[in-house]
């Protein structure tokens, strides 16, 4: 075999650190990008602001406001799952909306971005963009016209420390005031004495000493009824029968509501809890000596009641959510258009420094000129990154409320399915593009501030081989319940059949798929007895 040389052509695709750059910022959200952007000023002198955005008040972007969500008990949520069915339709409509539309009000008009401007804008929320559980601008002096966003999301007062600082009100001896601390850092997050005072007096004496086990339990007795006098009440109970208990005591001797409905309804909290989240208003009426329609009266009090008291204190990540991007109608209602712009708050606008990249034009050869070289190209790809990114993202928004217009006139029933092959296909881009596009971008538009991923769902096929998008049958599902007798409920097989008369093939398990992440209960707990 001889040694011997040829020639060969191929192509071949280099992630050049460019290249690198630009998917990443690809894939970042507001926060993260304002982020990489602060840094990047940071490390590299020839980058700045423009000389508009320079004498503007800088602002940390927040996180999101959203909910966490929690495991609630199963009795619970029977209970609460809804005591009449008006209760029940608007609780699972506003659980709906709030998984895809944020609370954040969707800043006003913009106009289209300039490209050649180099630049960006720099976020600045209002109080009209906090969620409803955001704290409130607050002013102090020293301080700007806008409070520190950031500083304002992070503020939270633990519900322990709370109830510490209303005990410091209270004229209690020195063990008294031990035993009181003690029981408010046995608490749970929602507000609950998991553990009996004799176990808890044990953890501290130990189980041979049974004279101080006894006084430690005196101690808590007196103590947990200190506790279960502040505030939120029902605090500081050791079951849920307790805790609605102790808040209908208070509206008793506030004197709300109606004294009959109030003891009625503290009849049914000694009765055995199953029978209540059945809803049995005849069983429960027999048990309780009263009749039906006070009864019902008496379960829609429970129902309105605060079953986990610490809840408003739990610590849960504090987010903003920002649109990237702004849907607005145009035109007259018979032939309805919408303009997509992207929001100019979330884009920074950045340039080259003049000085600093003039200065290193007139010293070639100098020393260092070829590392000052680098800085001064990564800041241009640096800039030209950025407008390519918000440029994919405006023309996958484009593509997105042409694909899907009929759902901003008519909403969630008119959605089409959608997939990121169909927009990467009509955009000549790859689908993890669409993918990185889409995640962590929100679109403020007329029905809501939705991230751009929900636009995109699997189809069910139809009589007419056509597809039915999943968004649209849960829409459907969720009307269904809300119109459905409370007496009756319909069960998963006969949601599916009404599906099948509107021409919808879905399966029975399906069905019940869509129900729970709607956060609909079955139909046994949906129905009143």
């Amino acid at each position: 075999m001889k040694p011997g040389l040829s020639l060969r052509v191929s192509q071949h695709l280099a992630l050049t650190p460019q290249l690198q750059q630009s998917i990443r910022l690809l894939q970042l959200s507001t926060l993260e990008l304002s982020q990489e952007v602060e840094q990047m000023l940071d490390e590299n002198p020839f980058l700045e602001r423009t000389a508009e955005e320079a004498a503007r008040e800088e602002f940390g972007l927040p996180q999101a406001d959203a909910p966490v969500s929690e495991d609630d008990r199963h009795t619970e949520d029977a209970i609460y799952s809804g005591a009449s069915s008006e209760a029940s339709t608007a609780a699972e409509a506003s659980s709906s909306e709030g998984d895809s539309a944020s609370a954040a009000e969707a800043p006003g008009s913009a106009d289209a971005p300039d490209w050649e401007g180099d630049g960006t804008v720099e976020m600045m929320p209002d109080d009209g963009e906090w969620g409803g559980d955001a704290p409130a601008r607050t002013r102090t002096a020293g301080e700007g016209d806008d409070a520190d966003a950031t500083e304002l999301a992070r503020s939270h007062e633990s519900l322990t420390a709370y109830l510490h600082r209303q005990a410091l009100g209270l004229r209690l001896s020195e063990v008294d005031t031990a035993a009181l601390r003690f029981l408010i850092e046995s608490l749970n997050d929602d507000g609950y004495l998991d553990e009996s005072l004799p176990s808890l007096a044990v953890s501290l004496a130990g189980e041979e000493d049974t004279e101080q086990v006894e006084e430690l339990v005196h101690r808590f007795t007196v103590a947990l009824g200190l506790l279960q006098s502040l505030d939120p009440v029902g605090v500081g109970a050791r079951g849920l029968a307790e805790c609605l208990t102790l808040q209908l005591k208070a509206l008793r001797e506030d004197g709300e509501g109606d004294p009959d409905v109030v003891q009625t309804a503290l009849r049914i909290c000694q009765q055995p809890l199953e029978m209540l989240a059945r809803r049995d208003v005849r069983r429960l009426a027999q048990a309780c000596g009263g009749g039906e329609e006070r009864t019902r009266a008496a379960m829609a009090l429970i129902a309105r009641l605060e079953p986990r008291p610490g809840r408003a204190f739990a610590e849960v990540e504090r987010n903003i959510i920002v649109p990237d991007v702004i849907v607005k109608k145009t035109g007259r209602s018979t032939q309805q258009n919408f303009s997509v712009q992207l929001n100019p708050d979330v884009m920074p606008r950045l340039r080259v420094h003049d000085i600093y990249a003039g200065a290193l034009r007139g010293n070639r050869g100098g020393e260092g000129h070829q590392g000052l070289q680098q800085r001064l190209q990564e800041a241009r790809w640096f800039i030209k990154n950025i407008q390519q990114r918000f440029d994919t993202i405006l023309r996958v928004s484009r593509a997105i409320v042409d694909r899907q217009k009929n759902f901003f006139v008519h909403g969630e029933l008119a959605m089409r399915p959608l997939v990121l092959r169909d927009i990467a296909d009509e955009l000549g881009l790859h689908e993890s593009t669409i993918s990185r596009v889409t995640t962590a971008k929100y679109m403020a538009t007329p029905q809501g501030t939705y991230e751009l991923k929900y636009f995109f769902g699997s189809g069910l096929g139809t009589e007419t081989g056509g597809n039915a998008s999943s968004t649209a049958v849960r829409a459907l599902i969720k009307q269904f319940v809300s119109a459905e007798s409370p007496a009756k409920p319909l069960s998963d097989s006969q949601i599916a059949e009404m599906l099948k008369e509107q021409g919808i093939e879905c399966a029975r398990r399906t069905v019940a798929k869509y129900r729970e992440a709607l956060k609909i209960a079955p139909a046994n707990l949906r129905k009143a007895l």
